[in-house]
């Protein structure tokens, strides 16, 4: 049963109706010191409005959960998935975050991290197209 939560209220790319722990903020400003090489790959591509002329946020807390990237503007959360996604109960786990984020009326896309090393210009062709689908104009 999912609980009943707000859709996406955002100012700024912050989420709000939400309570962010210290140690959640300190856990999200330590991943954006130190990305992972997909992640760093990754960001200088969506950096600086760099896909459709939208803002991405790197690290972004929403409802407990701290995502790789966030678009306010598309409502779109990515995530650059390691080897850890595979098991059965990370699997589990990252299908509850996915509902989580749905429930907000968000979409969340993933990428292995050997998609973005081994081709991210495909990643970012991906990207591009759906931000354009979900930009209301």
């Amino acid at each position: 049963m999912t609980k009943n939560i707000p859709k996406c209220s955002l100012s700024s790319g912050v989420v709000f109706l939400q309570a962010v722990s210290k140690e959640k903020k300190d856990f999200s400003r330590r991943l954006r010191k130190e990305p992972t090489p997909a992640e760093r790959l990754l960001w200088e591509h969506v950096r600086n409005n760099a896909i459709s002329d939208v803002k991405f946020r790197r690290q972004q807390v929403i409802d407990g959960y701290v995502v790789d990237f966030f678009c306010h503007n598309a409502k779109l959360v990515i995530e650059v998935d390691g080897k850890i996604h595979n098991t059965v109960k990370q699997k589990a786990k990252d299908i509850q975050r996915k509902n989580v984020f749905e429930a907000r009326g968000l979409m969340e896309i993933r990428f292995r991290n050997e998609e973005v090393l081994e081709n991210v210009l495909k990643v970012v062709k991906t990207l591009n197209q759906i931000v354009d689908s979900r930009i209301v104009g």
